[in-house]
């Protein structure tokens, strides 16, 4: 109780003194995802494909590759040079690992377990005996394989392009996720002795340079986790710490985050993927070290995105130059990069902020990115990805690394393996807690047991969403108790597009939802964006909620310049756009008619049922898919965002 009010007095009081040394952790914690099994038919279908084709699939191509290789070279039990074109080549595994761990927990399979135990063996082989695991550098230093990244005479030398750093983050990720979901010891032994090496050799009085991309912060602060370890905490907080630190280093500059000390940091610039890493990393040390500056700093820095750097999908970083934010509204459409990675990144750090605040405005990010700008990075086949994801497409703008629709593979293959470890994660974010109150933050049917105060409670979530807002709740305590259950409600189901200035409805009217208890409509309380509903709740409880799904037209802030005069369309939150091959009429010359009403109608793509619209313009009938669906039947001409007519 006193960090949850602790907690509160920080984000209400801003002359409160800092606590530095103070350790605790999230005052909300998230439902193990072991507790958690998805049935739903939007989601469910797309965790099988990573787990019965896409991890399969990226393994091959990580061993036709090298990836696997390397290690054995590294530990001499092969002859040959360094195979691949990344420093970072080894995380690519890694990030397999931890999707293929996740998928394990839902879907137990015996001989993946094997296969995993295999190729940590190997990984194993290529470790050095003092712990350092980075097969490039092992097995020739002086010859790194891509061009940007430099001849290293010592360990960890060129932090700001050789990746060091961040390939122990990745295998401190995906050894935490292991360890969780199979309870072995022998990758999560891999890392701790890589962890302690990073100990004994950066510190105060040691190497003080930061990774140059960061998330060995967010790894080892699960292995803090797991092990109780505080040195793994305490270096963590050094890296960070270490930032905009010119006298420790020589700064890297706004590409990695490291021109001003990260308390200092106001706006969000640089490498969006290496941005989103640091600022989930941030908020991690907010919350564990109760510290207000790091607190101050990261709301400075979301306020920033979300008024004025965030694309309507959620994706983030509009520059392909430095895969990069941009200036404020700075926003292209068709040269929008919105790298699936930051997407990623952009789900893992507003968790963070809600488990910080429990305001549901971090979950109406997440919800608008999950459906929209991160789905959109893997095709439905399983086997085709997007590096970047535009608003717009010409059909001639090779924009997806050489291609204008998704690729089977990159040279830098970040993006796919980053969409392995996270989809079959997705059930760890549906449900919270926070003593006696459970948090229902993302609606997709599922059943799970949770821990509520001192009280098990299984519960049974029923719904159509995303493609209608009608969903149940069957409630099922052990015995007769008092709790509080907090169902989200939507930004969207309220009127708001976003928790910002940015995008706007049209159409103002708040939408009336209905909410019954057992069949009776109840009064709601709504308290930061959730329906609070605390009663006695006994065995067979049932609870409805209908968020009414409208047509939504959308309209952008004034000063993002290449959407104005322009709309876009949204049902619940689903994004929509128009795709060429759907429509005769040429996209170049369509536009929408003001006040037009959009019709809901049902379509399928390659066994995928979803709603699409239709809408009445001047130059004939316009058909509009959700975004995530774009490119899965070839190069084409797409828009998000029509002009007015």
């Amino acid at each position: 109780m006193k960090k949850v009010l602790f907690i509160m007095a920080v984000l209400a009081v801003a002359g409160c003194a800092n606590t530095k040394e103070q350790t605790g952790d999230y005052p909300i914690s998230p439902v193990d995802i072991r507790n958690v099994v998805i049935t739903d038919q939007f989601w469910l279908p797309k965790i099988k494909t990573i787990q019965d084709s896409t991890i399969q699939y990226a393994f091959k191509k990580c061993d036709e590759e090298g990836r696997m290789e390397n290690f054995l070279i590294a530990g001499g039990k092969k002859l040959g040079k360094v195979r691949g074109k990344m420093p970072f080549d080894d995380s690519d595994l890694y990030k397999i690992i931890e999707g293929a761990s996740y998928s394990l927990i839902s879907n137990p399979n015996p001989m993946l377990d094997a296969y995993l135990d295999s190729i940590i063996g190997i990984i194993k082989i290529g470790q050095e005996p003092d712990g350092y695991l980075s097969t490039w550098f092992t097995i020739d230093r002086m010859s790194p394989p891509a061009p940007w990244a430099k001849p290293s005479k010592k360990r960890w030398d060129h932090e700001d392009t050789n990746h060091e750093l961040y390939n122990s983050g990745h295998l401190f990720e995906a050894a935490a996720a292991h360890y969780l979901a199979t309870g072995k010891r022998n990758f999560l032994d891999i890392a701790l002795k890589n962890a302690d090496l990073l100990v004994a050799n950066f510190g105060p009085d040691k190497l003080k340079c930061p990774p140059g991309h960061q998330i060995v912060e967010t790894g080892l602060i699960k292995l803090y986790h797991i092990t109780k370890n505080k040195k793994y905490l305490d270096l963590a907080k050094f890296y960070l710490d270490q930032r905009g630190d010119s006298t420790s280093h020589k700064l890297y500059g706004e590409y990695s985050q490291d021109h001003l000390p990260v308390i200092k940091q106001t706006e969000a610039v640089g490498h969006a993927v290496r941005a989103e890493y640091m600022y989930a990393g941030m908020t991690d040390i907010a919350a564990i070290y109760h510290d207000r500056d790091y607190l101050t700093a990261i709301n400075k820095i979301w306020e920033n995105i979300v008024n004025k750097k965030m694309y309507l999908t959620g994706g983030v970083g509009s520059r392909h130059d430095g895969e990069a934010f941009g200036n404020n509204y700075e926003l292209p459409n068709l040269s929008g990069y919105n790298e699936t990675c930051a997407a990623i990144g952009s789900v893992y750090w507003n968790q963070r902020l809600f488990l910080l605040t429990g305001d549901s405005k971090y979950y109406d990010i997440i919800e608008r990115t999950l459906y929209n700008g991160l789905i959109s990075g893997i095709s439905l086949s399983g086997k085709e990805f997007f590096y970047p994801n535009p608003l717009e497409s010409d059909g001639k703008y090779d924009f997806n690394m050489g291609s204008c629709t998704r690729q089977s593979w990159f040279d830098c293959s970040c993006c796919p393996t980053n969409l392995i470890r996270f989809v079959p994660s997705l059930p760890g974010l549906i449900y919270s807690t926070n003593g006696d109150s459970l948090y229902i933050n993302l609606y997709l049917s599922n059943h799970a047991t949770v821990s509520v105060g001192d009280k098990e409670v299984a519960i049974v979530q029923q719904t159509g969403y995303p493609w209608n807002g009608k969903m149940s709740f069957e409630v099922n305590p052990e015995k007769k108790g008092t709790f509080t259950l907090k169902l989200r409600l939507p930004g969207w189901a309220q009127g708001t597009a976003v928790p910002s200035s940015l995008y706007s409805y049209i159409d103002k009217a708040n939408d009336n939802f209905v909410l019954k208890v057992n069949g009776k409509e109840e009064k709601e309380v709504i308290v930061k964006g959730y329906i609070q509903l605390t009663r006695e709740w006994e065995n067979g409880d049932r609870i409805e909620l209908d968020l009414p799904m409208p047509v939504r037209e959308v309209v952008a802030n004034e000063m993002v310049k290449d959407d104005q005069g322009k709309v876009a369309f949204e049902v619940g939150p689903m994004v929509y756009c128009a795709e060429e091959i759907d429509n005769s009429q040429p996209l170049d010359g369509v536009s929408i008619p003001e006040k037009e009403t959009a019709k809901i109608d049902t379509g399928n793509m390659m066994n995928e049922n979803f709603n699409k619209l239709e809408v009445n313009t001047k130059e004939g009938k316009l058909t509009l898919i959700p975004y995530y669906l774009w490119s899965n039947r070839g190069v084409g001409k797409m828009k998000v965002w029509l002009p007015l007519n």
